[in-house]
């Protein structure tokens, strides 16, 4: 997927892919992106592909920010229940005060997902936080666990923060990883800030992990085996101040419980992109039939 043009700030990415066992089939969330003032402006749509290959990919489904009212969509993730229900997470602009907020769409099928049906599931005041975004998911020992991007308030927050409706550009939050977890994919229990930026370093303004790797598992997330993984590897993004927001490089953290994080790059970001601003984030990391995808 290309972006729809050439300058700065044009791009398609913020990837979420999800392997269908029953269809033998990919599917490949992604955002198309266009810079401030550009119409349709930043955010402008997200879609939802499908392949049986890896090569060729056919969109099955196409939602434009306008149909949530909002000024921006950013990263979602698609998950099959164990009933064969389809669960679109996404992330958007809550019109009401301008800050992230976290949604579901649920359907029989992909192309019957209907933003008019979402179900908003995380607003980021009941929380304490500034922002609620970018959902992955990873099913692990029955219990579904679904990562956030969080915006933490600081001294330097106040109700001027969201003017620009992404307080994430401001330099006035941190930016840090939540988690929430459930058992069917329709009640969620909020369990904190399990993984936040130090106080120096490439990474100390964000750290968003954006997906997990179940280390010796070698298997679809979805089986079972005789005992979980003893630890977890994340990929997260991570910068170093405001100035570099939109530009993110990736590091690696380790879990033991998928609750408490620790980073094994404090020297600097691990995969970086050999094309212009280097910046590599939202990577994705799946298992299907006995192979690792990223």
């Amino acid at each position: 997927r290309e972006p729809v043009g050439r300058e700065a700030g044009y791009w398609a990415g913020s990837p979420g892919a999800f392997y269908d066992e029953s269809e033998h089939a990919w599917y490949l969330t992604y955002r198309i992106r266009r810079p401030r003032g550009m119409p349709p402006d930043r955010g402008g749509e997200v879609r939802i592909a499908r392949s049986t290959d890896l090569v060729q990919w056919d969109d099955v489904l196409t939602i434009a920010k306008d149909r949530y009212n909002s000024a921006s969509i950013e990263r979602s993730s698609l998950h099959r229940d164990r009933n064969g229900r389809w669960c679109y997470f996404t992330s958007y602009v809550d019109p009401v005060d301008g800050r992230w907020c976290t949604a579901v769409l649920k359907a029989p099928s992909v192309a019957q997902l209907d933003p008019a049906k979402r179900e908003v599931i995380f607003t980021a005041a009941p929380l304490g936080l500034e922002g609620v975004k970018d959902p992955w998911i990873l099913e692990a020992n029955g219990i579904y666990h679904l990562l956030l991007s969080i915006a933490v308030p600081t001294p330097k927050t106040s109700d001027g923060s969201h003017k620009s409706l992404d307080i994430f550009n401001t330099g006035e939050c941190k930016s840090a990883t939540g988690l929430a977890v459930s058992r069917d994919l329709d009640h969620w229990e909020w369990q904190g800030v399990v993984l936040a930026p130090g106080d120096t370093g490439w990474d100390k303004y964000c750290r968003r992990l954006n997906s997990v790797v179940p280390l010796g598992a070698g298997k679809s997330e979805r089986s079972s085996g005789p005992a979980p993984p003893a630890k977890y590897l994340g990929f997260y993004d991570g910068i170093a101040g405001h100035h570099e927001n939109y530009e993110e490089k990736c590091g690696l953290a380790v879990s033991t419980d998928l609750c408490h994080w620790q980073t094994i790059s404090p020297g600097g970001p691990v995969f970086t992109s050999p094309h212009a601003s280097t910046s590599l984030r939202y990577v994705d990391a799946k298992c299907a039939n006995g192979k690792w995808h990223l």
